[in-house]
């Protein structure tokens, strides 16, 4: 069954390579994927998916596809982000971006496509017990699309006992694929810290209260609080990575204002509570101690992708029936970046999966301007997801 999914899948590459040539072409930001959706939406009625649902979160949609049975009443969500990113291509390939300023530098074209093949392959065998829910998620980047669905009733719409979802991965080598129960990816916060002084002239500062000065006691000592507050088996990052404050062109003004942004990454909700508390308490006593004001605006924008432990050894072993042991890691280092089909498994569980496509070593990396999806992996992410559904609602069990 595994190899017959994998062979049948790559029968139809060439197809799958058209159409992700086609979506790579056409890139669309959050919540603006509408050529997308309705190439989603030709496809999916084309392979004689049973309901095809949209509007779902704004743009998504979810394609029903029920199995040879469906007597045990279990369902899956399968999962594919769909929108690009604000950036502009520099590729120089046949399918490069048609859009100025917005290109597929994370793949989201190639995870579409891949969930594509898989509604094409479970839609023609239908060799499960069950139904299959494949949900085509806008606004991943930065949107929090998922959230949106979830909102606009995704999981009451559409049961899911578990869900899933994958992310292309140019650190591993095609063919291999990577999962582990727990963290896989943090959660990502923003900071905003706003320093109010006393403007006043370069030459006499003694008679303002410089937020400048301020602002560098602060980004100082932010640094404190993980090297000081953090257990060195624990992760987290604090990264103050724009200030804002004066005019170049006035070289001897004292601002009455500097502002501080940056991001927060941690995997506990434990030490992202802390860390928000230090945060508060160091900005607020140094921005005291100069006679200046500080308001910190602290936003949990993603929470962390976190793997419930079942669903992770599960898709493993999915995944060792397509390419064996040896290529499938089971305890990939979790990432500082954020995503978030973490809202989806907060509220439900599933497993969020690496599938390699090489290309690290020669600078193909995610969000550069040089990357591009491989398709050489189509059929196997494709084979995975199908694989998934039917290993998980297997025709006559019902456990």
């Amino acid at each position: 069954m595994p190899q017959r999914a994998l062979a049948t899948l790559r029968g139809w590459h060439r197809e799958l390579t058209a159409l992700r040539h086609a979506l790579h072409a056409n890139p669309e930001l959050g919540f603006e994927e509408h050529f997308t959706g309705e190439l989603i939406a030709r496809q999916l009625v084309r392979y004689g998916v049973d309901e095809v649902h949209r509007g779902i979160g704004r743009t998504g949609l979810v394609g029903v596809i029920r199995g040879r049975q469906t007597h045990s009443s279990r369902t899956i969500g399968l999962r594919a982000d769909m929108d690009a990113l604000p950036m502009h291509e520099e590729n120089d390939l046949p399918h490069r971006s048609r859009k100025a300023g917005a290109m597929h530098g994370c793949g989201h074209d190639g995870h579409v496509t891949m969930l594509l093949g898989a509604a094409r392959y479970l839609a023609e065998h239908r060799d499960f017990d069950g139904t299959a829910h494949l949900i085509f998620q806008p606004g991943e980047e930065g949107f929090a699309g998922a959230q949106a669905m979830i909102d606009d009733g995704l999981f009451e719409r559409f049961p899911c006992d578990s869900v899933y979802a994958m992310h292309n991965w140019p650190a591993l080598p095609p063919g291999t694929f990577a999962v582990r129960p727990g963290p896989m990816m943090a959660a990502a916060d923003r900071i905003t810290i706003t320093i109010t002084g006393r403007g006043g002239h370069g030459a006499h500062p003694y008679l303002a209260v410089d937020p400048v000065l301020v602002a560098a006691h602060v980004i100082t000592a932010a640094q404190s609080i993980v090297s000081r507050n953090v257990s060195p088996i624990d992760s987290a990052v604090v990264s103050l990575c724009s200030m804002q404050a004066g005019h170049p062109g006035a070289m001897s003004v004292i601002p009455n204002e500097a502002k501080l942004v940056g991001t927060v990454r941690t995997f506990r909700s434990e030490t992202q509570d802390m860390i928000e508390r230090r945060l508060r308490a160091l900005v607020g006593s140094i921005a005291a101690a100069f006679g200046a004001t500080a308001e910190v605006l602290y936003e949990r924008i993603y929470p962390a992708t976190i793997n419930s432990r079942r669903e992770a050894l599960f898709g493993a072993h999915v995944a060792e029936e397509l390419v064996g042991a040896e290529h499938v890691v089971r305890d990939l280092e979790p990432s500082m970046g954020a995503e978030d089909f973490s809202f989806m498994l907060r509220v439900r569980p599933g497993a969020y999966f690496r599938i390699g496509q090489g290309g690290a070593e020669t600078g193909c990396l995610l969000h550069g301007s040089r990357y591009d999806f491989n398709d050489a992996i189509l059929p196997l992410g494709a084979a995975l997801f199908a694989r998934l559904a039917e290993q998980s609602m297997p025709i006559g069990s019902t456990g």
